[in-house]
């Protein structure tokens, strides 16, 4: 069911924890499926100097947060922003359907622990975009079992029109 890369990343995640200063912080969370991750970043010189995260959800969701932590580290902040879902996945080579929201989470964590970096440096406050409950977008839009995930299933339909 889960790849050799998933098991490896949920059994020893990498640079789980909280980066203490951090110059940037972002957090999402999935109501349809209560995983919530937080993702911390450290900047020099335009670079991503430090990534770590906390995660409260399944082992898909540790998995994801691991990879996209090392997938950041060492990138600047706008090759680490070019990181999408499906190169989540591809790095975990592959994820069950049901899981595939997992991945929105870990990158959308980081993109916005940047966003609120640069916002900060403009002396700005960063703000969560959207106006309703906080949700992933179904990446592949496939969602076999709606009520598995309906918020995801309410997002693709809502993106879709």
């Amino acid at each position: 069911m889960y790849s050799e890369i998933v098991m490896e990343h949920f059994k020893n995640p990498r640079n789980v924890g909280e980066i203490e200063n951090a110059d940037g912080i972002g957090e999402v969370g999935n109501p349809a499926c209560g995983d919530i991750m937080t993702f911390y970043i450290k900047v020099k010189n335009n670079v991503l100097e430090d990534v770590k995260f906390k995660t409260f959800g399944c082992g898909a969701a540790i998995a994801v947060s691991s990879m996209v932590s090392e997938m950041a580290k060492g990138k600047t902040l706008d090759e680490a922003m070019r990181i999408s879902h499906r190169d989540v996945i591809t790095a975990l080579d592959g994820l069950p359907k049901k899981k595939h929201h997992c991945s929105n989470l870990g990158s959308d964590a980081l993109h916005r622990a940047i966003e609120d970096y640069q916002a900060k440096l403009q002396g700005k406050m960063y703000e969560k975009p959207g106006d309703g409950p906080e949700v992933c977008e179904c990446p592949v839009r496939d969602i076999e079992d709606p009520e598995e995930a309906p918020y995801c299933a309410t997002v693709c339909e809502r993106s879709s029109k």
